[in-house]
């Protein structure tokens, strides 16, 4: 090492880029590298989301067909299947709640529970949810359990 090849440690010198507009003796001033006229010369200038330089975006040239119903009540299903493999791995004893749900991040803390009937439930089990199935509500008073409708 010797004053030929000293250097500053790394990340120690920020490079500060190029000065924009600042004189026409800078090589960067006048039209600070935008060009001539247009919007994008422009301050202020931010191009709109979806803006395909002025061609019909495709959000408009695409037809539009059916509808989403704004009363459609969304609930997190929860099959029969999930209940028995916490009940084998000890999770739940004889009570599934919904803070049993949220801990065992079944469902998240605003969401309406449905108990859907795929698979077997063996373990006797009081199951609360905001709806069941037909099939999973006979199926968990099958079991011996009971099915509570919050």
């Amino acid at each position: 090492m010797d004053l030929s090849n000293l250097k500053p440690a790394e990340g120690s010198v920020k490079n500060q880029g190029k000065r924009v507009g600042r004189g026409q003796g800078s090589g960067k001033g006048g039209t600070a590298t935008r060009g001539h006229k247009g919007a994008k010369s422009r301050s202020g200038y931010s191009k709109k989301l979806g803006f395909e330089g002025g061609q019909m975006p495709i959000q408009r040239r695409v037809p539009k067909f059916g509808f989403k119903n704004i009363n459609r009540v969304e609930y997190q299903g929860i099959n029969l299947d999930t209940l028995q493999q916490l009940v084998d791995d000890k999770k739940i004893k004889d009570t599934l709640d919904l803070e049993a749900i949220l801990s065992n991040r079944l469902a998240g803390k605003n969401e309406l529970v449905k108990i859907l009937g795929r698979g077997e439930l063996k373990a006797k089990l009081t199951v609360s949810a905001h709806k069941f199935t037909a099939s999973a509500k006979a199926a968990i008073e099958a079991a011996g359990g009971e099915a509570v409708t919050l």
